[in-house]
């Protein structure tokens, strides 16, 4: 017999919505722009050779419905061109990596969007302690992870958790209003069968002169522990444009300096989480290399202290159009299609944060727009909103209910604004590892028995950009939300 938990009102979350351009259907309003412009060239052309309408007519109405049509929630075309694209790039052999033995400084960078990084060890002098900044070279953007011990809220009073989404709230607001702050994401990787490391630290506790029975339950509970748990680690990564401000330094090293200021400024304590500490460049070479290869991930750091930043990445990998098989083992990654448009439980991600047979890895990306470009988003989707709706209502006689809610949602979204709410840009991911190929059937299914259990959200595999969105979970100074 099971009940079902009862979420109060008040920590039930809602106000998501996808952004949308005004065009005629399904069409966006580039397509049905370049559509409108070729049926009328057509049209003059068939003032002249009415013969040729046969066969432009059809091919343009055929390649328009093409346009109009969805593939798994993505345009049709974007979703073939990527398969096209993505074959051309594997027959050339380029979504295939293998790291050449080269000496000192030639050895190769890591791969893909991570290529451009580079590991730098700083010293923090707010903490005394060194912390691990990733360089992006190319863009010149900053990255610093903070190590997390989130706190359980499912038993938390109901204030406790409001107070928590506020001040959750007020960090995003911060983030809004500074110009060098650019990007962030929340990860949490679960990785199972790690009571190995509990039972060495309860054999080192253990009491010889404890009673016979208290020693064969402890016994008992370290030998069925690694089935049972899991180690968690969540950490947060902020990207910063060191040289957005208004003084902006020239040396590396007051680019350093500027970007542990923009971070330090950034104030978790009360979002129902709290900072272990800013992570070295320790920290950040076990959390790379362990992506790659997790049986590494409980070893010593010393272990990791030698590798260069380059050696933290694969050896050899091939990124396949639904998965990416890498040294340790191959992973699939998912990303968000629709967010469900009721309200949804503030702890609506807990079957994708649940121990599983695989190791488990969830990345929430957030790019928080300042207040004059929020304004504008929505203001513009609020008038394509009216559009669409006011279109159909003159060709069948009224709007769709459908379109009426989205004009709604719109709306509230901009109510919401005006009395102080942030727009935020953001999406989901999930990468599922497992150690051989023949449990990947497994896996993918332990992730869709996770993603429908949350009721609502919908997600879809990460079509030809595995090996992207695998190295977005990690601190790699890669967000896809930052353009510039």
């Amino acid at each position: 017999m099971s009940t079902q938990h009862e979420v109060p009102k008040a920590l039930m979350v809602d106000g998501f919505r996808t952004r949308k351009s005004y065009g005629f259907g399904g069409l966006s309003k580039g397509a049905t722009m370049v559509g409108a412009m070729v049926l009328v060239a057509e049209g003059i052309i068939g003032t002249q050779a009415p013969v040729t309408l046969l066969a432009t007519v059809p091919v343009t109405l055929a390649l328009l419905a093409l346009a109009a049509s969805r593939r798994h929630g993505m345009p049709a075309p974007a979703y073939y061109w990527a398969k096209v694209s993505w074959g051309r790039a594997a027959r050339v052999d380029a979504t295939s990596y293998r790291r050449v033995l080269l000496p000192h400084p030639y050895a190769l960078d890591l791969p893909g969007v991570g290529a451009s990084s580079t590991l730098i060890k700083a010293y923090d002098p707010t903490t005394g302690k060194s912390v691990g900044v990733v360089h992006d070279r190319a863009r010149g953007h900053m990255t610093v992870t903070t190590l997390l011990a989130p706190g359980g809220s499912l038993m938390a009073p109901t204030g406790t958790v409001q107070s928590s989404l506020r001040t959750w709230s007020s960090v995003l607001d911060a983030m809004s209003t500074d110009d060098q702050v650019k990007g962030a994401s929340v990860t949490i990787q679960i990785t199972p069968g790690a009571g190995e490391a509990l039972g060495d630290d309860v054999k080192a506790r253990q009491d010889p002169h404890a009673p016979q029975l208290a020693k064969q339950v402890v016994d008992e509970l370290v030998r069925t522990t690694p089935h049972a748990t899991a180690s968690v680690a969540p950490w947060m990564t902020v990207v910063v444009d060191p040289t957005a401000g208004a003084n902006p330094p020239q040396e590396l090293s007051d680019q350093v300096a500027e970007t542990l200021k923009v971070v330090d400024s950034l104030d978790l304590s009360g979002t129902g989480t709290d900072i272990e500490r800013r992570a070295n460049d320790v920290d950040l070479r076990r959390l790379v290399r362990s992506a790659y290869d997790p049986d590494v991930f409980n070893a010593r750091d010393a272990e990791f202290a030698d590798l260069s930043w380059s050696e933290c990445g694969p050896q050899a990998a091939d990124d396949g159009w639904e998965e990416y098989s890498h040294d340790g083992g191959v992973s699939i990654s998912w990303v968000l299609r629709e967010m469900p448009r009721r309200p949804i439980a503030y702890s609506v991600l807990l079957p994708l944060l649940a121990p599983g047979r695989f190791q488990r890895r969830i990345t929430l990306a957030y790019r928080v727009l300042d207040p004059y470009e929020g304004e504008a988003v929505l203001e513009r989707e609020i008038s394509h909103a009216h559009q669409r709706a006011q279109a159909t209502a003159e060709v069948k006689g009224r709007a769709k209910w459908s379109q009426r809610a989205d004009t709604q949602r719109a709306e509230q979204a901009a109510a919401q604004m005006a009395g102080g709410s942030q727009v935020v840009d953001w999406t989901l991911m999930v990468t599922v590892t497992a150690r051989r190929t023949a449990d990947l059937p497994a896996a993918r299914q332990e992730l869709e028995r996770a993603v429908k259990a949350t009721r609502g959200i919908r997600m879809r595999p990460a079509y030809g950009a595995q090996a992207a969105v695998f190295a977005a979970g990690l601190p790699l100074g890669y967000n896809p939300l930052v353009k510039d």
